[in-house]
């Protein structure tokens, strides 16, 4: 700027000094008074201003302070030139400065800055933002000559203080009671820090920021609970190494209970601390003792933490009699592509002592697989997996499962399945798969290692362009079939043994259907179809006489063969409505019932021409027809042409029921008997002795009712036939052999209700039984997977909702309840008797707040005993869990006990005691 005076003037140029405020140089051409007051008040004016404002009713806008480096101009009043000064440059190398960004402020109250202190004082809701740092606190204090700040909190009309700072700073964010911070150094000095790394929260008397990663705690204490102020328990500490998302390293670690250090003590500790979904670590193993097997140590392992896409843990159990157990589990996903897990489980059990009378020794193992595949993945193709494998008494015997309705199920099972849709035309189908059934108490294994399925969609040969398929003309299509299988048949001992493959039975089978449907009078629905098959086999049978060994004996014959078969059916069935009208203004406005009536023809001819004749005995004048096809993998011709008509009808009963509430004038449908179903056959090929010509009726039905909480199925068996007095069935009807109608041979009805006052259904919460081959509910008790007690007996929970305890008593107690009833009566040879007749009953209750308390039991009228029964009881610590469960009845008493923390992170601080069951 241009100062005249007298005609003597002073050049003043403005530039910004180190701490981002206006500096004045001047060079005087004169100096009298008042050139010395004209340079004193521009001076004022260029160097800065003392001011204080105060914000009412609203927080004063964010103010920003930036450097400018803009060249200053002299402007005259009739032309704008740039000044030079002539003084020379100063050879001291200028600080850097100050301010190389932005910095934003806001107060509520007053934002002041004090020129003589080098300080910017923010009053009452202050904050502070300058690069990666964000702070926010009832006071801030800046010291822009220092290059420091300054947080702490502020007393409120009471004399509290509140407002407690919160300093943020990239990824890491403390709450501290105060904190001083240099800009320069990136050190900090923190009094009463509290920050949050995962599940870790840490709080501290002093910190001291080394820099951007490293932090000095002094008087720390570090825990898992919600509240870091008033925790209900912690790792107290008093030097501490903290590298925010890696890990921490400390000094002499006590734990401390309530407040109440206890005897346990670490001299250092390290914690991992990863941002990382999971890292790598030792699991620690917890000690038992069996009166059986002696002391152990058990769920020892390591964890891997091998990529982000999938892990493994390895767990091994150890006794001092010699036992032992290998656990492999793996998880794995892709996103938007596919997700699973593998377990792979194997014990070697021996009880008691080698020369003792009941020392036995066995290997069992288990394996199990899941998988499944996202189906936006590949439209057209898909690929799934669910195995359930292993030694038919694994879970009966294993040491780490407990769960009965694993325990009683008989059947195991798997499924392998991989197949592609290919877009021709027509479109053709591919699917491969493999199957496991294994009977858990005969011990015997069914596989097909593999079945192939393949088929070419149906091709319509007289539908016009138009592509209209009308009559019984153009409905006329067909379909080609293929299917392969090589199916295993073996036991527990054979499994996976030279002599499992060798007696596998592989075959193919090629079908072509052809069939079409019309209407026939309008109301009838008329279908026909004929089937043609050929099946391939690479093993036949040839029967003979065996003089030496004197019996006849099956030789198996290797090499290619096959046979063709066909067959016809036809079908004409129609729908029935009936309804059943009571008046609008009563409560049943009406009832609606439908029957679908059917009835089906079918005849497949004698293949006799695939039998040949064997010798019974040595003479060879006895002698018997056989098939070589016998025991095929697809089954072999039928010797008898088969002449067979069907009946059927089902039935569903409807009510239209005026609605309770007045506001809604349309009735609600209510659904009174799902499905009522009656069928038989008649076999007109029937010759009075081992066939008889008509099959017995079979009913079966179901229904829900108390808004589809109970379900109701029923069934039972009429037979039409007589019996003689060895009981077996005769060619002469019931009815006149002095009987009834029918005869009723067996009936069944079971009943199923879940229901609980908390406005939702019972959650199916048992999903591992399930998966092991058990129940989805906890009527046989809730699957206790003893290498991992962190989880819950009972249904999931909200986390939100666990810590909110809205008042001391509360008159409805959470509860839920599910009931199961099952009733089978047999007379199948004049028993006339109740075979079976159970009731199973499973509560869960919330005792208090945090104690819930369940019960599983059932009473069998027939055996006249109590069936499998369980109590079970869990107290919620806040971050710990305390559990515990009893089943004191039968084989499969036994108790356990666990108490421990939630959090993942510290799941190896437990303790957990149990016993052995006496299997």
């Amino acid at each position: 700027m241009i100062i005249f005076a007298k005609k003597l003037y002073v050049s003043l140029t403005c530039q910004k000094t180190s701490h981002n405020f206006t500096k004045i140089a001047f060079k005087p051409l004169h100096t009298n008074l008042f050139n010395i007051v004209l340079l004193s008040f521009f001076l004022t004016l260029g160097s800065g201003k003392l001011y204080s404002q105060e914000i009412k009713n609203k927080k004063k806008p964010l103010t920003t302070v930036k450097q400018t480096d803009k060249p200053v101009t002299n402007v005259t009043d009739k032309s704008t030139t740039t000044v030079t000064d002539t003084i020379k440059l100063d050879t001291v190398r200028p600080k850097k400065t100050f301010l190389d960004g932005k910095v934003k402020y806001r107060a509520k109250d007053y934002a002041k800055i004090d020129q003589k202190k080098k300080l910017i004082t923010l009053y009452n809701e202050a904050e502070l933002y300058y690069k990666d740092v964000e702070l926010k606190s009832g006071i801030i204090v800046l010291n822009y000559e220092k290059d420091e700040v300054y947080a702490g909190r502020i007393k409120d009309s009471a004399g509290v203080l509140s407002q407690y700072p919160n300093f943020k700073q990239g990824a890491s964010e403390v709450q501290p009671d105060s904190i001083r911070f240099n800009f320069k150094t990136k050190k900090a000095l923190i009094f009463n820090s509290r920050t949050e790394q995962g599940e870790f929260k840490i709080k501290a008397a002093v910190t001291k920021k080394e820099n951007d990663s490293v932090y000095f705690l002094k008087g720390a204490r570090f825990t898992t609970a919600k509240d870091i102020d008033n925790p209900e328990y912690y790792f107290q500490t008093n030097k501490v190494k903290f590298i925010p998302g890696k890990k921490v390293i400390t000094g002499l670690t006590n734990m401390v209970i309530a407040d109440v250090p206890t005897p346990l003590a670490l001299p250092f500790a390290y914690f991992p601390m990863s941002q990382e979904k999971s890292v790598s670590g030792i699991i620690i193993p917890s000690y038992n003792d069996s009166n059986t097997r002696g002391f152990s140590l058990q769920n020892m392992g390591y964890y891997f933490a091998l990529s982000e896409n999938y892990d493994l843990t390895v767990l091994a159990d150890y006794y001092t009699n010699g036992s032992y157990a290998m656990r492999f589990e793996s998880a794995y996903a892709k996103r938007y592509k596919y997700r699973g897990n593998v377990n792979i489980r194997f014990e070697n059990l021996i009880n008691s002592e080698r020369g003792y009378p009941d020392y036995s020794k066995q290997n069992i193992y288990n394996i199990q697989w899941s998988h499944s595949r996202d189906t936006k993945s590949s439209p057209n193709s898909s690929f799934s997996a669910s195995v359930n494998m292993g030694s038919s008494k694994y879970f009966k015997q294993s040491i780490n499962q407990a769960n009965i309705g694993s325990n009683l199920n008989n059947t195991l099972s798997s499924s392998i399945s991989y197949s592609k849709t290919f877009n021709t035309i027509p479109q053709a189908r591919f699917s491969l798969s493999a199957t496991h059934q294994q009977n858990t108490q005969t011990e015997v294994i069914t596989m097909t290692l593999p079945t192939l399925q393949a088929s070419v969609d149906r091709v319509y040969p007289f539908v016009g362009k138009n592509g209209v398929k009308k009559g019984l003309i153009k409905n006329i299509n067909l379909q080609y079939n293929l299917s392969g299988k090589n199916n295993i048949t073996t036991t527990d001992s054979l499994f996976f043994k030279p002599q499992m493959f060798r007696d596998a039975q592989i075959g193919m089978q090629h079908t072509i259907p052809l069939s079409t449907n019309f209407k026939l009078f309008k109301y009838f629905s008329a279908q026909a179809a004929t089937n043609y098959q050929e099946t391939w086999v690479t093993k036949t049978i040839n029967k003979n006489y065996d003089t030496d060994q004197g019996k006849v004996v099956d030789k198996v014959v290797n090499g290619f063969d096959s046979f063709r078969t066909y067959n016809f059916t036809s079908s004409l069935g129609t729908t029935i409505y009936g309804t059943f009208n009571f008046g609008s203004d009563k409560r049943i406005q009406s009832i609606r019932h439908v029957m679908r009536p059917t009835i089906s023809y079918s005849y497949t001819p004698s293949f006799e021409k695939y039998y040949d004749t064997y010798a019974v005995d040595a003479s060879g004048r006895l002698t018997d027809q056989y098939t070589r096809f016998a025991g095929g993998v697809y089954g072999a011709p039928g010797k008898e042409n088969s002449n067979i008509v069907a009946f059927a009808l089902s039935n569903t009963f409807e009510a239209k029921v005026r609605d309770r509430d007045s506001t809604k004038t349309e009735p609600k449908k209510v659904m009174l008997l799902n499905n009522l179903n009656l069928s038989t056959n008649y076999n007109f090929n029937a010759n009075g002795k081992d066939i008889l010509a008509w099959q017995p009726l079979l009913i079966s039905g179901g229904t829900q009712l108390f808004q589809n909480k109970m379900n109701v199925n029923f069934g039972a068996t009429l037979d039409p036939y007589a019996l003689n007095s060895n009981n077996d069935r005769i060619d002469m009807y019931n009815i006149d052999n002095g009987g009834s109608l029918f005869r009723m041979t067996n009936a069944n009805l079971t009943l199923n209700y879940s229901f609980s006052n908390k406005g939702t259904d019972k959650d199916e919460k048992n999903t591992q039984s399930q998966r092991n081959g058990g129940r989805n509910d906890d009527l046989f008790g809730t699957n206790t997977d003893l290498t991992d007690s962190r989880n819950s007996q009972f249904a999931n929970e909200k986390d939100d909702d666990k810590d909110v305890i809205s008042e001391f008593f509360k008159s409805k107690i959470p509860w839920d309840m599910t009931l199961a009833y099952s009733l089978t009566y047999t007379n199948i040879k004049r028993e006339n008797k109740i075979s079976g007749n159970s009731v199973m009953v499973s509560v869960n209750m919330d005792i208090t707040p945090k104690w819930k308390g369940g019960v599983s039991t059932g009473y069998d009228f027939v055996q006249k005993g109590v069936t499998f029964t369980q109590f079970r009881f869990e107290r919620d610590l806040l971050s710990w869990r305390m559990a515990f469960n009893w089943s004191p009845l039968g084989t499969n008493s036994n108790w356990n006990f666990f108490i421990g923390i939630k959090s993942g992170m510290l799941s190896d601080i437990k303790w957990n005691k149990r016993s052995t069951s006496n299997r």
